[in-house]
């Protein structure tokens, strides 16, 4: 096939994404399809009268210097979908999104492309942009029987709480209501803490959550297609899985999880109904916390899952005996079956 990998964009997430877009274009080549890796707000400005030549079948070793540009070439937010990227991604059979946050995860991008007639993998835009909001996603899980910590959303631009924070308390996390990766999620441990919190992350998100800390242990659980993969433990150095924590290699990931069945089974049924209730398919990832009373708390979901060295969603695959290249093919072919007439 011909597939247009979508990475990069202009998202605080941006370095993560352009390294789940380049492992996962050298995996889909080493399958045999002829690839194209493409950032989402850089495009291409000038195409060859031939667009089919863009799309190579060369080794995962290939440089991705062209993609991997400074922060300087990133295009203002106005203009977060750059040059000739429709045409490209109608030229070819898919698009396989490895984008993480901004326009590229919460919906903007796949109303984008079904509007365009393209056929990509991963959730469709109504289910992206619940997962997205974390605020939509809380209520969602709370309606349909998912634990999930109290919380009350923040307006930075009206300086004004949605409820009282006393329903939430201290210690509390706060958050972008629609970001990842961790990206400006600060602890507080009273209001001179929460405050400083809310004006570090306001620049990155107008609404911000505040909720309340769940102390326990940190699992994470994939779902792919129909079934759920084998559950993480995250064991961060310093007991904080944050952004450097995340990426810097020092986290420790147990896969499986040590935990008993019927925890086992419980975090999997969760997973489970928090996908259908947001309308999610092909694949995600949720993130829970396991308190000492043994009550599994769902924080969030995840619908691209970073597919980076690091990232936990291929490991958990891997684990089942599914490996980087075959996790990739499944995804691009789980999309490929609604191309079909």
């Amino acid at each position: 096939m011909k597939i247009v990998v979508l990475a990069g964009g202009n998202s605080t997430e941006r370095e993560v994404s352009l390294s789940s877009g380049a492992r996962i274009a050298g995996a889909l080549r080493e399958n045999g399809h002829r690839v194209l890796l493409l950032d989402l707000c850089l495009g291409i400005d000038l195409l060859p009268d031939d667009i089919d030549q863009l799309f190579t079948g060369m080794p995962a070793q290939e440089t991705t210097s062209n993609l991997l540009r400074s922060e300087e070439s990133v295009l203002p937010s106005e203009e977060p979908i750059g040059a000739n990227v429709a045409e490209l991604c109608r030229a070819a059979d898919l698009v396989f999104l490895a984008l993480h946050g901004g326009i590229g995860e919460g919906g903007i991008l796949q109303a984008f492309l079904e509007c365009n007639g393209v056929t990509y993998t991963g959730s469709d835009a109504v289910g992206s942009m619940l997962a997205m909001d974390k605020d939509l996603s809380k209520r969602i899980f709370r309606a349909s029987g998912v634990p999930t910590p109290e919380w009350v959303l923040f307006d930075a631009e009206e300086q004004s709480f949605s409820g009282s924070l006393e329903s939430v308390g201290f210690p509390c996390v706060v958050k972008p209501a629609n970001g990842g990766s961790s990206v400006g999620v600060s602890f507080a441990k009273n209001e001179k803490d929460l405050f400083a919190a809310l004006e570090n992350a306001a620049p990155l998100c107008r609404y911000l959550l505040v909720e309340r800390m769940i102390r326990g242990r940190e699992l994470t659980i994939g779902v792919l297609g129909e079934r759920t993969l084998p559950t993480v433990e995250i064991l961060p150095p310093d007991g904080v899985y944050d952004y450097q924590n995340k990426y810097n290699g020092k986290t420790r990931e147990l896969c499986p999880a040590d935990l008993p069945p019927e925890i086992c089974e419980r975090i999997r049924s969760l997973a489970l109904c928090a996908f259908r209730a947001l309308r999610l398919r092909d694949y995600a990832r949720f993130d829970f916390l396991l308190d000492a009373d043994n009550r599994l708390w769902c924080l969030e979901g995840n619908t691209l899952p970073g597919m980076t060295p690091t990232s936990l969603f291929p490991k958990e695959a891997e684990t089942l005996g599914i490996s980087y290249g075959a996790l990739c093919e499944l995804l691009a072919q789980l999309a490929n079956k609604r191309a079909a007439p």
